[in-house]
């Protein structure tokens, strides 16, 4: 991969250094004289480099939209993320509550249940007793 990469990059510069090589000899084999071909140079140049300023503009133009869109999502994806978090948290909350109601509803119910079965069971271990008591004195 690395020798069709450096090829490449050598196909690329050869052709890059042929163009120039064959320009600069067309110019120079021109039927114009050296003032002509000096003044086309230099609005030709003066036209590259307008051409490549206009491209820099638009790309940075370009990129500054890039990253103004890429704020505004990621600004919207955290704005999203909070209320969900939000509506979780208060869900969360509601059944916990919820929960908690439930639990103390059960062992209020079970401590009821327990003291109503300590009572009968306080009666009947003192019925119990006053039987003995009173088999015991008969």
């Amino acid at each position: 991969m690395s020798k069709e990469n450096n090829m490449g990059k050598g196909l690329l510069l050869g052709f890059i250094a042929g163009s120039a090589i064959g320009a600069i000899f067309g110019m120079l084999y021109a039927p114009k004289s050296g003032k002509e071909l000096r003044e086309d140079l230099k609005i030709k140049s003066g036209e590259y480099l307008d051409e490549a300023e206009r491209y820099i503009t638009e790309a940075r133009d370009r990129a500054k939209e890039v990253i103004n869109e890429g704020k505004r999502r990621s600004e919207k994806l955290i704005s999203d993320a909070k209320v969900k978090s939000d509506e979780l948290l208060k869900d969360a909350e509601k059944i916990f509550n919820e929960a908690k109601s439930k639990t103390a509803k059960v062992v209020e119910t079970g401590r009821a249940s327990i003291e109503n079965e300590t009572n009968k069971l306080k009666s009947a271990v003192k019925a119990g007793v006053d039987a003995y008591r009173e088999t015991k004195s008969s």
